[in-house]
């Protein structure tokens, strides 16, 4: 490894936008893959993305722009991964070079849907990256309150505290604190749960259930991600802490969470077909109900509010009658 590592960010919506931005407040060069090359070149000549977070501006001599994932790859000594789940795969069908001495940093917050995977454990699987080479970067942080560079909080886990403290020192800034974690499996698993939950507390809105309603939800949301996160990978954690319950309520409650956003039109009446279609943007617990029901019919840990969803989402049972019956499932 070279003394100044180089760094490139895999993807170009909102996260990878923010995730460049605060990687350039402490590094002189950072390196940068979007699949547009629209995008490339306006951001090239105006400074900023042309489709997400256009407040966040960049001088473009400080980054090496990519549009070939292998020219990337072979720039990046850390490779942070951005992009919606949905699309790793076809993303990583591109590359023609191995990832084998890459350190790879996940801010995925979902389940590879054709493996059905956490990012994490399909880089090891199926790309041979040790798992001391593996991070995930989480939050509780929103993209939007980092390009207004509002303070906010991030976790750092890896099983490998080195390559932890030097992401953490990559991404750290005066509106940015970073903490440490051992839990990589846990904090990627609740990371890809609350967007399920989030799905459900938009769902409940748009049902038209209130403020007191949301706060028991929420509190049954945490202790069901307790009882999943310990059925895949049972190790000592605090589920309080904000890598778990702050990322919880900030996807549940906030205005910039496309999980709520998307729950919310369900439960007005949308189809999921038309809810995607009006947000043009991923909801990744979309996704992520599918897996984590899949995997759970495996594990068999309590998750009414995770059935809930699955139900609605995939088995197009009816919103109304699925939370009252989730109602009486509650406490």
């Amino acid at each position: 490894m070279q003394n100044k590592p180089k760094v490139c960010v895999i993807g170009g919506g909102s996260w990878a936008t923010a995730i460049v931005k605060m990687l350039a407040e402490n590094l002189s060069e950072v390196g940068w893959y979007m699949r547009s090359d629209y995008a490339i070149e306006h951001i090239k000549r105006h400074g900023h993305n042309p489709s997400y977070l256009s407040q966040a501006t960049f001088d473009s001599n400080n980054l090496q722009l990519f549009n070939n994932i292998n020219e990337a790859v072979t720039y990046g000594d850390y490779l942070i991964f951005a992009v919606p789940s949905a699309f790793l795969k076809s993303e990583l069908d591109k590359l023609n070079i191995s990832l084998k001495d890459k350190i790879i940093f996940s801010a995925i917050k979902g389940i590879v849907p054709e493996t059905g995977l956490i990012v994490g454990e399909h880089f090891h699987k199926n790309y041979e990256v040790p798992f001391n080479q593996i991070g995930v970067i989480t939050g509780p942080c929103h993209a939007e309150e980092v390009a207004m560079e509002r303070l906010s909080y991030l976790t750092i886990a890896s099983e490998n505290k080195n390559i932890a403290t030097e992401m953490s020192q990559f991404l750290s800034s005066d509106y940015i604190k970073t903490t440490l974690s051992d839990d990589i499996i846990g904090t990627e698993y609740a990371a890809m749960l609350k967007n399920i939950f989030a799905l459900a507390a938009g769902i409940a809105h748009g049902l038209g259930y209130g403020d007191n309603f949301q706060a028991v939800l929420m509190s049954n949301a945490i202790r069901e991600m307790k009882r999943f996160t310990k059925k895949v990978w049972d190790t000592k954690r605090n589920i309080n802490n904000s890598a778990y319950l702050g990322d919880l309520l900030v996807t549940g409650y906030s205005i910039f969470s496309r999980n709520r956003t998307f729950g919310n039109m369900i439960g007005k009446g949308y189809t999921v077909k038309s809810a995607m279609m009006e947000m043009k943007m991923i909801a990744e617990g979309y996704y992520a109900t599918k897996s984590a029901y899949e995997i759970n019919l495996i594990n068999k840990a309590k998750t009414p509010i995770i059935d809930t969803v699955y139900h609605i989402l995939y088995e197009n049972k009816d919103p109304k009658r699925e939370f009252e019956t989730l109602t009486t499932l509650l406490n």
